[in-house]
């Protein structure tokens, strides 16, 4: 069981911090997937544009989605580190899952660069950097799911 005092106050702040910057640039990165559906659905103030042109914004639009999912991995790959640290201290989680969560910050962090880098690496690539980070994030939910978290005072007998 884990008692309140071994928990890094400023670690769980560190986390929740990086999943909110990578939630809020995802939610404004949406607009690059509504732009398109606005500049094809042929309303009158688009007529001054050809076809071509329209389908064109479009597929500018859907690339620089891809472009903003890419930057929100970086803090996606960050949030991993501060909880698979909080997870390898806790000690009632298995120590393993926090390594893969934080090695697998690393793979998140050398997939951005390797996609920022060569663009049209091979995706392959990408698959077996971020193993770590699939396998720590899908064992800590199946761990949660199954055996759960039970929290002890601190001074308390359980």
């Amino acid at each position: 069981m884990i008692t309140k005092n071994n928990i890094n106050k400023n670690h769980a702040m560190l986390m929740v911090l990086c999943v909110l910057i990578a939630v809020s640039v995802l939610s404004v990165n949406m607009l690059n997937h509504i732009a398109p559906l606005l500049l094809l659905n042929n309303s009158d103030y688009l007529s001054v544009f050809e076809t071509s042109q329209l389908h064109s914004f479009s597929m500018f639009f859907l690339e620089l989605h891809s472009y903003g999912y890419l930057i929100a991995q970086i803090f996606f790959g960050l949030w991993l580190f501060p909880l698979g640290y909080l997870v390898y201290k806790s000690g009632f989680i298995p120590k393993m899952i926090g390594i893969l969560l934080m090695l697998g910050c690393f793979g998140y962090l050398i997939d951005f660069f390797i996609s920022s880098l060569y663009p049209n690496s091979l995706s392959l690539i990408s698959l077996i950097v971020t193993v770590p980070a699939d396998l720590g994030e899908f064992s800590l939910c199946l761990w949660l799911l199954i055996v759960g978290v039970k929290i002890k005072e601190h001074g308390k007998k359980s």
